[in-house]
């Protein structure tokens, strides 16, 4: 189970920057991806290389100039290591640690070779238009990492901390809990608290997506990241900076992506083997003729042997690809929903079944007391006493009792509380033995109750007192509005769903049939769900499990995809999912499932278009065909048009 938490690879691509080869150290090896400053200001270099080729061209081909050797050999040497110092320099430091067969090694065998035969124009082209392709990359991959930096980096540094009746501006990581903060009207909140103003209303499309504003009343969750709309408000602080949920999804996302997925490492592993064998092929398609061809020219052969190199050139493949999966998890941010790795990206195109929690998953998880049926009892003094034990407990269905009590149940003495889990609550109130819980706690302790009970479809608290059945609760609990939409969308996907929870079976039909859920168990305790979850693997379900409370874990854990709901989800399931959706709508389940067949698509369009070209021209250029000038372009093109496709993920409306 935490094996399976702890997917975290040797290869670390970090938010700062997507490296070019998987395992290339952090140093400056990487190259420029990564580096912020990719205007024009920072590549004068290049682009003064670029100036004197194109002048260079237009003098000998557009004018017939003839210009002598030596400043011919002179003004191109300046331009190349305009363009290739860095390549040059990268290439030398790796050669000493013995890397021999990487893509700055490549390119400056070819460029040199170009120089070495006389044709600098081709060997200078080949250099430019390299790292012009390189600039493109470097753009592309800031654009997506600013575009999830700019989602998620949104915590305040300063708030408004009131202090012995005073305001004080502080920073957010010195507040104290229980503390009460100030925040204007189009200000964000810098720490979770509980509302003590009377209403307001925020933006929280940073944390959820969704841009419909929230309107909170006193005593409701506030969170760090939604925006103030109207009014000045108070909030009582509950959760420190480093442990505010917004604090939270940032770092699942920078996690995120030191998590690779298997197309990923697939690349890396194959760049490592495919550098060397093209290396050996180029050196081959050199030498070799010479056995074989009768007019065998040393520098025709050698010129091929040039062109072989350049059109080899992994990048495409090990930039973009990387860069695809950075970009679907930026889109499913902006969608309100977290993964924690590309490799879930893959894994979530997979999933055949959705098994889903009904509490807090696809109803609201609010409940409210409908009916209060007793025997030799008054319904007041049956709340009562049930709200007294059911205050100890966190549960959604114990808060509905307590709220319809309305603190009645305040003056009652409650002593030896055990909590029987998957049951319901025992103790003893005012000196009696109280038992509230579902009908499988009477069972469990011997207290015989009405067959009308069994028929009540409705979820049920029942009473027993002093071993004496004395009446029971009815709750009701709302289908979210969008749970219905949800579970069609995903049998659209030809996507199975099935319901576990620990209600009663009449309860789970009677959700599953409003809904239309293939198939829905009731009745179940933690380890029933496990139990079910295991069976559906058994039977080749690639499934994934989506819930929200602190029993929901293990099952999560169990999962090929785990599915917390993280605005009412426990902190446990969070941790453990390994995805997250943040509004807590269940019609995000099917969009985290497009969000992952989006990026495979794309990605697997960037392998495809990249590794046919190649072979083309690289069939080409060993037959003399193709020369370095359609290499360079054949490969920059390539790599460029990679990476324009896998921006194109960000841009995509599911």
């Amino acid at each position: 189970m935490a094996q399976k938490k702890n997917i975290r690879q040797d290869e670390n691509l970090e938010l700062d920057k997507l490296e070019k080869v998987a395992g290339q150290p952090k140093m400056k090896d990487t190259h420029n991806h990564g580096k912020e400053d990719t205007g024009w200001k920072a590549h004068w270099d290049l682009l003064f290389a670029l100036v004197l080729l194109v002048t260079l061209l237009v003098l000998e081909y557009g004018f017939n100039l003839n210009i002598p050797d030596i400043p011919l050999l002179a003004v191109n040497l300046v331009a190349y290591f305009l363009a290739g110092r860095t390549v040059l320099h990268l290439a030398w430091r790796k050669s000493k640690r013995g890397d021999f067969f990487n893509e700055f090694v490549l390119m400056s065998v070819a460029t040199i070779g170009a120089f070495i035969i006389g044709e600098y124009e081709e060997g200078v082209a080949v250099m430019v238009f390299y790292q012009i392709g390189e600039w493109f990359q470097d753009s592309a991959v800031n654009r997506a990492k600013r575009s999830i930096k700019a989602l998620l980096d949104i915590r305040p540094d300063e708030v408004t901390v009131l202090r012995n009746g005073k305001a004080h501006v502080s920073n957010p990581a010195e507040v104290e809990l229980g503390e009460s903060i100030q925040v204007k009207p189009g200000e964000k909140v810098a720490l979770d608290g509980e509302l003590v103003s009377v209403t307001a209303s925020f933006n929280t499309a940073a944390l959820t997506g969704e841009s419909k504003p929230d309107t909170k009343y006193k005593g409701e969750q506030v969170l760090a990241g939604m925006i103030n709309l109207n009014t000045l408000v108070e909030v009582k602080v509950t959760a420190l900076f480093r442990d505010s949920k917004l604090s939270k999804i940032l770092e699942m996302v920078q996690d995120a992506t030191a998590r690779k997925s298997q197309t990923q490492l697939f690349i890396s592993r194959f760049a490592k083997i495919y550098t060397p064998i093209v290396f050996f092929l180029a050196l081959a398609l050199c030498l070799l003729p010479y056995f074989f061809v009768t007019d065998y020219v040393f520098r025709e052969w050698f010129y091929r042997s040039l062109v072989f190199l350049v059109i080899s050139c992994p990048c495409a493949l090990v930039v973009s690809i990387p860069l695809g999966y950075f970009g679907g998890i930026g889109l499913a941010s902006r969608n309100g929903i977290l993964f924690k790795g590309g490799n879930y990206l893959d894994v979530m195109t997979q999933v055949k079944t959705v098994v889903m929690d009904k509490t807090g998953t696809l109803t609201k998880g609010v409940f409210k007391v409908q009916h209060v049926v007793t025997q030799e009892l008054e319904k007041d003094e049956l709340i009562k006493i049930a709200a007294a034990l059911e205050k100890n407990s966190t549960h959604p269905i114990a808060k509905a009792v307590t709220d319809y009590a309305n603190k009645d149940y305040e003056s009652l003495h409650v002593t030896d509380i055990e909590e029987v889990a998957g049951h319901g609550l025992k103790g003893t109130v005012d000196g009696k033995d109280v038992l509230a819980g579902n009908l499988k706690l009477l069972k469990k302790y011997g207290v015989a109750y009405p067959e009308e009970a069994e028929r009540v479809t409705d979820t049920i608290v029942v009473v027993a007192i002093d071993q004496k059945y004395s009446g029971y609760i009815t709750i009701a609990d709302e289908i979210k509005e969008d749970a219905y939409q949800a579970i069609k969308e995903m049998h659209n996907l030809n996507i199975k769903t099935v319901m576990l929870s620990g209600d009663k079976q009449t309860v789970v039909d009677q959700v599953a049939k409003l809904l239309g859920i293939d198939d829905a168990f009731g009745g179940l305790l933690p380890d029933g769900k496990v139990d079910k979850v295991e069976n559906l693997k058994k039977e080749g379900h690639k499934l994934a499990f989506v819930g929200d409370g602190v029993n929901d874990a293990p099952v999560i854990a169990l999962a090929d995809v785990g599915i917390a709901m993280g605005g009412l989800g426990s902190d446990a399931t969070i941790e453990t999912a390994d995805v997250v959706i943040q509004n807590d709508k269940p019609s995000k389940i099917p969009v985290a499932i497009k969000v992952g067949k989006v990026t495979r698509n794309i990605v697997w369009q960037n392998i495809i278009l990249a590794m046919a070209v190649k072979v083309v021209v690289l069939a080409l250029g060993a037959g003399g065909v193709a020369s370095l000038w359609e290499a360079v372009i054949a490969d920059v093109g390539v790599a460029l048009l990679a990476i324009l496709n896998a921006v194109r993920i960000q841009q995509k409306k599911l």
